[in-house]
C-alpha cells in the first residue's frame, strides 16, 4: 500500500483537504437515519399480519416483513431482542394501532428462517458493468468479556466469524456478502460473491490474499473480459507463457517491474480498494463488530439485515466531496 511505502516520511506529506459540496442534503440524510418513520414504514404496518397459510402446519402470526422490520430496528439502534420487543411495543402504542407485538423468542426463532433481502446490483438494460471491490473482516462472537478474563486470570479461546463483502465502486452499495468460519480462505469466496451479481462484471479488485489461480479462473468463467486487479505477491514469478501469451497476472508483474508498485496501483485503479475498507469501518461503527446470535443461520440473517441497513442509509444521502488542497 502507498502509505506503507511512505511510512518513514509520511509526517512530511501534507494531508489532503476536501470539501463536501452537498452538505445540506447530506446533513438531512444523516438526520433521517435516526427517524423511526424511515425504518417503521406504512408498508410494514399494512402487511404486519401473516397471510393465511394454505398448506398443513401452524399459522404464523407475523409476516416476514414484520420480522424484518423488527430485526432492522434492532440493527439500527443496536438493541438486544428484549429491548427490540419493547421498542416495537412503544411504537405501536404511540401510533394507536392494535397490532400484536412479536416477543423476543419469536424474533430469535424466525431469524433462523427469515429470507432477508439480498443486496443486488442493478439489472436494468442501461446499467453499467459493476466494478467490484472485495475485502473481508472478522466479527467476534459475543461471550465472556475482557473484564471477566482479566478478573479471573483465565484465557479462553475466543471464536469469530469472517465477513466477506463486495462493494460497487460506482454506487457505493454492498452488492454481495458472505459469512463464513474463520478458517475459510478469502479467494475461495470469490465464486459465492460473484454469484450474487446480476449485472455484468467489469473488474474485480482485492488485496494480495486474493492472488490465487482459482480467483482468476472464477472471474474468467463468469465474465471473460473482466479485469482482475490484485497485487501479485512479492515472491511472484511470471508464468511459462509470459513472453508469448501473458496473463493478467503477468501483465501486472511486468508493469510493477517497469514502473514500480506504487505507480502500478495508481494506473490500475487499485487505490479504489480503500473504499471497501472504509465500508467495513462503517459496518463496525454503525452495526458493531460482534454477533450475538448463537446459531450460524441467525448470524447470517443478522449480517444480511445489516447490509440492508447500510445500503438504505447510503440511499438517504451520500457526501460528494472535492479536493481543495
Amino acid at each position: 500500500m502507498p502509505f506503507k511505502a511512505n511510512a518513514a516520511r509520511r509526517h512530511h506529506i501534507p494531508r489532503q483537504k476536501r470539501r463536501v459540496t452537498n452538505w445540506a442534503a447530506y446533513d438531512a440524510g444523516l438526520r433521517q437515519r435516526g427517524s423511526l418513520t424511515v425504518w417503521f414504514t406504512d408498508e410494514a404496518i399494512a402487511a404486519w399480519q401473516a397471510a393465511p397459510r394454505t398448506t398443513r402446519g401452524g399459522q404464523p402470526w407475523y409476516s416476514p416483513l414484520a420480522i424484518l422490520t423488527a430485526l432492522t430496528l434492532r440493527a439500527v439502534f443496536r438493541l438486544a431482542l428484549r429491548q427490540t420487543e419493547g421498542l416495537i411495543g412503544s411504537i405501536i402504542s404511540l401510533l394507536g394501532l392494535t397490532l400484536a407485538v412479536p416477543d423476543h423468542s419469536t424474533l430469535s426463532r424466525r431469524a433462523a428462517t427469515l429470507e432477508a433481502p439480498q443486496p443486488r446490483s442493478s439489472t436494468s438494460i442501461s446499467a453499467e458493468p459493476v466494478h467490484l471491490l472485495v475485502d473481508s473482516t472478522g466479527l467476534k462472537l459475543c461471550g465472556a468479556g475482557e473484564w471477566l478474563v482479566e478478573k479471573h486470570g483465565a484465557k479462553t479461546r475466543r471464536s469469530w466469524r469472517k465477513l466477506h463483502i463486495g462493494m460497487d465502486a460506482n454506487t457505493g452499495a454492498i452488492v454481495a456478502s458472505v459469512l463464513t468460519t474463520n478458517d475459510v480462505d478469502d479467494a475461495s469466496q470469490a465464486g459465492p460473491l460473484l454469484d450474487q451479481l446480476d449485472a455484468q462484471l467489469a473488474s474485480f479488485t482485492g488485496d494480495g490474499a486474493y492472488d490465487q489461480d482459482s480467483l482468476y479462473r472464477a472471474v474468467t468463467n463468469r465474465d471473460p473480459e473482466a479485469l482482475v486487479i490484485v497485487p501479485p505477491r512479492a515472491t511472484a514469478v511470471p508464468s511459462e507463457t509470459a513472453e508469448t501469451k501473458p496473463t493478467q497476472r503477468d501483465q501486472h508483474l511486468q508493469d510493477i517491474a517497469a514502473k514500480g508498485r506504487i505507480a502500478w496501483q495508481k494506473a490500475s485503479g487499485y487505490t479504489k480498494r480503500s473504499r471497501v475498507e472504509t465500508m467495513i469501518g462503517r459496518y463496525k461503527q454503525v452495526i458493531g463488530d460482534g454477533l450475538r446470535f448463537h446459531k450460524d443461520e441467525r448470524r447470517g440473517t443478522k449480517v444480511r439485515v445489516a447490509v440492508h441497513v447500510l445500503n438504505r442509509m447510503s440511499k438517504l444521502g451520500r457526501p460528494i466531496s472535492v479536493r481543495i488542497a
